[in-house]
This record gives C-alpha cells, sequence and structure tokens, in this order.
C-alpha cells in the first residue's frame, strides 16, 4: 500500500454539511474505494482538511477523491508520498 496525503478545500455548501456522520460516511468510502485513513487534520491555510491514508495505487485514490467530492462537496487534491528513509534509498 503506498502513502497519500489528500488535501481537501470545502465549498459554501460542504460546510453546512459538517458533522461527524459525515466524517464516518467519508471514511466508509475511501475504505470502499480500497483506502485506509491513517490520521485527518484540519487545517489553516490554502486547505482546509487533509487525510493521510493509503491506498493500493492511484486509480483507488481517484475513486476516493471523486466518491468524497460527490459525497462531501469537498474539492481533494491528492500527493504520493514516502517515507524519508524510503526516499534516501532511492536517491542513494
Amino acid at each position: 500500500m503506498a502513502t497519500f496525503f489528500l488535501y481537501g478545500k470545502y465549498s459554501q455548501e460542504a460546510l453546512k454539511g459538517i458533522s461527524p456522520d459525515r466524517t464516518k460516511k467519508a471514511l466508509d468510502a475511501i475504505a470502499k474505494a480500497g483506502g485506509k485513513v491513517k490520521s485527518m487534520y484540519a487545517l489553516l491555510g490554502k486547505y482546509d482538511i487533509v487525510l493521510i491514508a493509503e491506498f493500493p495505487a492511484v486509480a483507488e485514490v481517484m475513486k476516493a477523491s471523486i466518491a468524497l467530492n460527490k459525497l462531501t462537496g469537498i474539492a481533494f487534491t491528492s500527493f504520493p508520498a514516502i517515507s524519508i528513509e524510503e526516499f534516501d534509498k532511492i536517491t542513494a
């Protein structure tokens, strides 16, 4: 499984739907797409939320991103990530 950071930006409509129930539904949508959320954070600045999740491949991240946008109205930008240890091995 690969690690991805999913940065989300709330629309005005998405703000109205914030709730623990929607969070659960979002986690279920990610799991249905083959992903597993490791952690979630609310942010201040350019993005409003970040999810750190594992997915088998990029296709599953895309499925999850589309499902989340349909469900929540939050637009996500996703980035693959590797650990510094892995990065050091690749660049050595």
